[in-house]
């Protein structure tokens, strides 16, 4: 006797369609993780500054800390060094090396004019933590201070400058002499450019 049971067809494509929708999500997992993965965690942020700065200080803990806790994670960090000086109208020249994860270390120049009380010069080296950069082309653009977001701890400072959704949080020490506040902007290049604006 031969039985016909109409139901089985229909439920096998239930289980079809539910195991493609399984291998999906499997595929598709790798890249949910490596999305997630493409930011620097605080130990690694910390031993990188350090190794940069030459020493590991309570200074730059806290201010690296205060960063995590207001920002996250970067996604991106620049070495570099720079040279800046003012008398009332200040010029900053820089320049260093963006360094990303899974992504060859890309050099970059940045300079950028200011205005205020300020007087005085100084070399400083800068350590920049990135957010949300997403492509390259992105970072080339003009950054303004971000009001409110400057700290000092122990010879180091550190403020936030952002442009659409990246952020820039520069954390910078040097030799030299300068007193004063001033408002400005960083234009981040590709290629090293003496005019600042």
């Amino acid at each position: 006797m031969i039985m016909h049971v109409q139901g089985c067809w229909p439920v096998s494509r239930w289980l079809v369609a539910a195991a493609l929708t399984g291998l999906l999500f499997l595929t598709a997992a790798p890249g949910v993780r490596a999305a997630q993965d493409d930011t620097f965690d605080l130990p690694i942020v910390l031993a990188e500054a350090s190794d940069f700065f030459g020493e590991t200080s309570h200074g730059l803990a806290t201010i690296i800390e205060r960063v995590f806790a207001d920002l996250g994670k970067p996604n991106g960090f620049i070495k570099g060094e720079e040279v800046s000086g003012a008398f009332v109208f200040g010029l900053r020249y820089g320049r260093g090396t963006l360094h990303r994860k899974n992504a060859e270390p890309v050099r970059i120049f940045w300079q950028g004019p200011s205005i205020g009380y300020d007087f005085g010069g100084n070399a400083s080296r800068a350590f920049v933590l990135v957010y949300d950069l997403e492509r390259l082309e992105q970072l080339f653009q003009r950054y303004p201070g971000v009001d409110g977001s400057f700290y000092f701890v122990a010879g180091l400072g550190v403020n936030y400058q952002r442009r659409g959704d990246v952020t820039l949080a520069p954390i910078r020490t040097g030799v030299g002499l300068r007193a004063g506040a001033n408002i400005g902007y960083l234009h981040m290049t590709a290629e090293h450019s003496w005019i600042p604006f």
